[in-house]
């Protein structure tokens, strides 16, 4: 070592331990990347393993995405798909067999109330009020279908593209294909309230992506940004001290990476150091709803769904490119029983805060921008389930459907008002324009101005896509 300094003496690692960046957090993620006060890459550069932003192979509709997970399976019946024949045969068995997870009974009309809403006339059940005043804004698609009717594997089929194998996320393709806009904040973030969903992490990991494309987990249901960002102020150091720390390890970083051929791993990892260095000074503004206007906090509520959301449009707007929003955490939408009682709940927790949203992305100008999905990874019977052995369920719930159901897109350029695809007379299967999930992943892709057979990564010896060796764009979508 050709210089002088008090820490020349100790180990990288050592250095690493006593630098008190003040993000200890993020320093054991290599989940994100990109100096902003580094020198730019060169345009002709186009790094997979950076967060730098890149240009689409199209041009998009879309810049960023919402993705609000309903987690365990909503009712398409009881939300977004009426179906009156289930009034026909309340409590009869229906015609044709059913190939459901379990054994099921007579049909189980919804115990809620549907009404036309905007110009469009959209059906939107009465759990969904807020939602339904954007109708004319919405894509309902109603024949989406999935491959297993488990939550392990349809939840990582939806936000991974396969259900089998540990698969990058949906956002960490994304953010592989485009990069992010803010190089101050992750590219990617999944809020989760309380804990993991069910298939943890593997929901927004990168797999053998560069790990700078992983999702970064903040548990909203924790208030305080101290709290939702671990870390995020070093508790004693100032910035000028912990400046020529970083500075510092900076130099003896980038000189070990020049050591080792600039290892595309080691590089991701250095540069995670870099980006939680920059997060002390806008992940705190980012995250802190308390300077949003009294009146806005009150539309959106104080409730872990609220406040997650209202993060979510603030990430949007300083430019993070994927948010996944999960609600359900703790009690589900996968309401085998009192569907009434349990729909009612998560909906009337729900309703109110994305209503909020899409009328802030809309008053903002930047719903056309912002692409907003809304759904689980499947459905519900339109069957009542059956108790069971151990009598601990009543029949007032339903099972689990994979062969219909229904999510809802708005914004980022698709059709507003307008139901796609159907399932049969009942609810059960998709009979007209099924659409599976890999069509879903295509098209968003799509709208981002990624064309999903090019967008690829070389991994044991073949080229992965998030839509595997499946998926079709649906342009009748595209406004």
């Amino acid at each position: 070592m050709d210089f002088h300094h008090p820490f020349q003496n100790y180990s990288r690692r050592e250095l690493l331990m006593r630098s008190g960046l003040g993000v200890g957090w993020m320093a054991a993620s290599t989940a994100l990347q990109e100096s902003l006060h580094a020198k730019p890459l060169n345009s002709n550069q186009h790094k997979p393993h950076t967060l730098a932003a890149r240009t689409p192979h199209f041009p998009a509709r879309a810049k960023a995405v919402i993705h609000i997970f309903a987690n365990g399976g909503p009712s398409h019946i009881d939300t977004f798909d009426p179906k009156q024949k289930l009034k026909q045969y309340a409590g009869r068995e229906i015609p044709g067999a059913l190939k459901t997870e379990r054994r099921t009974g007579a049909a189980l009309p919804s115990p809620f109330q549907f009404q036309q809403y905007g110009e469009s006339g959209l059906p939107v059940s009465e759990l969904f009020p807020s939602v339904a005043r954007h109708a004319d804004r919405l894509l309902v698609i109603r024949s989406m279908h999935a491959d297993v009717p488990n939550h392990e594997p349809s939840l990582l089929l939806m936000n991974c593209g396969d259900g089998r194998l540990v698969r990058p996320a949906a956002g960490a393709w994304v953010t592989y294909g485009l990069g992010t806009e803010n190089q101050n904040l992750p590219g990617f973030v999944a809020m989760c309230p309380g804990g993991y969903p069910i298939s943890g992490t593997a929901n927004w990991r990168s797999a053998f992506l560069p790990g700078v494309f992983q999702g970064t987990y903040i548990d909203t249901k924790k208030k305080k940004v101290d709290e939702l960002v671990e870390c995020v102020r070093h508790p004693v150091l100032d910035e000028k001290v912990q400046r020529k720390q970083f500075e510092l390890m900076s130099t003896l970083d980038r000189k070990h990476l020049q050591q080792r051929k600039n290892d595309p791993a080691l590089e991701s990892r250095i540069t995670s150091m870099e980006l939680a260095w920059r997060m002390q000074f806008e992940a705190g503004e980012a995250f802190d709803v308390a300077k949003e206007p009294k009146h806005i906090l009150e539309r959106y509520g104080d409730t872990p769904h609220g406040r997650q959301l209202l993060i979510a449009r603030r990430l949007v707007e300083r430019g993070v490119r994927y948010v996944q929003v999960w609600h359900g955490q703790g009690q589900p939408w996968d309401s085998h029983q009192e569907i009434e009682k349990n729909h009612r709940k998560l909906a009337g927790e729900s309703d109110r805060p994305i209503g909020a949203l899409l009328d802030d992305l809309v008053g903002l100008g930047l719903l056309d921008s912002t692409l907003v999905l809304w759904g689980g990874e499947f459905g519900r019977t339109p069957t009542v389930e059956l108790p069971n052995d151990a009598g601990t369920k009543t029949a007032t719930g339903r099972d689990h459907n994979h062969h219909g159901f229904t999510v809802w897109m708005a914004g980022g350029g698709v059709k507003g008002g307008e139901a796609y695809g159907a399932t049969d007379e009942f609810g059960f299967q998709a009979i007209e324009k099924p659409v599976h999930v890999h069509d879903l992943q295509a098209t968003m892709l799509h709208l981002l101005g990624l064309d999903h057979k090019k967008l690829t990564y070389r991994h044991s010896g073949r080229d992965f896509r998030l839509t595997d060796v499946h998926g079709r764009v649906i342009h009748d979508w595209v406004a």
